[in-house]
């Protein structure tokens, strides 16, 4: 494993990695406290911010270009801002059940699911840690 692929690699693609791992370390927190409770509406707020600071940072990073600067990838961010904004509104109107399934479906779909895909050959996260 090594870091310099990321060293290498433009400052969006730092930030938005950084912002990718940081929602990793949130989500294992989140799942680990009383759900509700202050410090859950708290890290969950933080978790929202890094999420759309993931997807936002995205639209910069155009290695794979099919329209334009734009890949598949981007519907996903735009999705992405979209679920986010739901599931604020949902928690907010009290809609508990809306709200965990579409956290949910973020955690799953947005950063683990495609979290996976940064690790196809010639991608970033693939060459630190399986050195390609």
């Amino acid at each position: 494993m090594t870091l310099t692929p990321l060293f290498n690699a433009t400052p969006v693609i730092q930030i938005h990695t950084a912002l990718a791992v940081f929602a990793v370390a949130l989500t294992i927190a989140i799942f680990t406290i009383r759900r509700g409770s202050p410090a859950h509406r708290i890290l969950g707020w933080i978790w929202v911010l890094s999420m759309a600071g993931v997807a936002l940072s995205s639209f910069w990073i155009s290695d794979i270009r099919l329209i334009g600067p734009f890949s598949p990838i981007h519907l996903l961010s735009v999705f992405v801002l979209v679920q986010l904004v739901s599931a604020v509104r949902a928690a907010r109107s009290g809609q508990v059940q809306r709200h965990r399934q579409t956290m949910r479906g973020l955690v799953f779909g947005a950063l683990i699911g495609a979290g996976a895909f940064t690790f196809l050959p010639g991608r970033v996260m693939y060459q630190i840690f399986l050195g390609g």
